[in-house]
């Protein structure tokens, strides 16, 4: 039997055909809850809604698209009455230097990995509003908190959902709906192989850490030391527990980095901190 003590929530998941936001649905349904389950393609996730009938609904949905973005949300309340906890996970990456990178391809991941949970946030935002209480998922990245040579319209792109889901947390946490970062290093999915984009390369940027990622994140597809399935298991933590955190790094290698990011900061701050306090009149 499901181990849930509460009434079955209902999930809204976006990208929900592979990896982490596979994984989460996963999860949700092992517990009993329902789940909305929305990809581009519905037929990558048809088979969710037959393993589970009645829990699950898969739901057509390309947040580039304002009007499948209203259509899905509105299937979801027609279908399961309300929208409990909002998991933004579409997205994907774009390697490459940012000198290498292309205008269509900029436009292309700050669509879908910033103005697409922008506007799917926003189209869920009333119903949770109405009911004062709900709890939002922001899938950000460790590279959200450290930006990467050679990945950089990725970091663009992590870095704004970070700024505009804290603000958010403060704007609807007086109405009762939460919000969650999530900030994981690698995990073994599609991120680094079938997911990954790459820009055509510049040659002077071959043996700079920005060239250097392109071969990293080649070798590293399908041999990434993390789980999702933990993954979706720690989200969901998150989601239970009252006093989750704003940000909720995942695996060892995001922690890590973070932390020492931080560490410079503060020595940073420290170090130039009588040069910073000097503007006064």
């Amino acid at each position: 039997m499901p181990d849930i003590q509460h009434d079955p929530r209902v999930w809204f998941i976006t990208g929900t055909s592979t990896g982490l936001g596979r994984a989460i649905a996963d999860a949700a349904l092992a517990r009993g809850e329902r789940v909305v389950a929305t990809a581009r393609d519905p037929q990558s996730v048809k088979d969710l809604a037959e393993r589970a009938p009645g829990l699950v609904r898969a739901v057509a949905l390309d947040v580039t698209d304002p009007a499948q973005v209203t259509a899905a949300v509105g299937t979801a309340i027609e279908e399961f009455g309300r929208i409990d906890v909002l998991v933004n996970n579409a997205g994907h990456g774009l390697i490459g230097a940012l000198e290498e990178l292309s205008d269509e391809q900029i436009d292309a991941v700050l669509a879908t990995n910033v103005l697409g949970v922008i506007g799917v946030t926003r189209a869920v935002l009333p119903h949770m509003r109405a009911r004062r209480r709900g709890h939002i998922v922001q899938m950000s990245s460790v590279g959200g908190a450290v930006g990467n040579p050679g990945h950089a319209i990725y970091a663009t792109s992590k870095f704004a959902l970070e700024g505009m889901s804290e603000a958010l947390a403060g704007e609807v946490g007086p109405l009762g709906i939460r919000v969650t970062i999530v900030e994981p290093g690698p995990f073994r999915t599609d991120f680094a192989g079938r997911s990954m984009r790459f820009a055509d390369p510049i040659d002077d940027y071959r043996d700079t850490p920005a060239g250097a990622l392109r071969g990293r994140f080649s070798a590293q597809d399908g041999t990434q030391p993390n789980d999702p399935a933990k993954a979706a298991e720690a989200i969901i933590k998150a989601v239970d527990d009252d006093d989750s955190p704003l940000r909720l790094p995942l695996g060892p290698e995001a922690v890590e980095r973070i932390r020492q990011k931080l560490r410079r900061q503060l020595a940073d701050l420290d170090a130039w901190e009588q040069v910073s306090l000097d503007t006064r009149y």
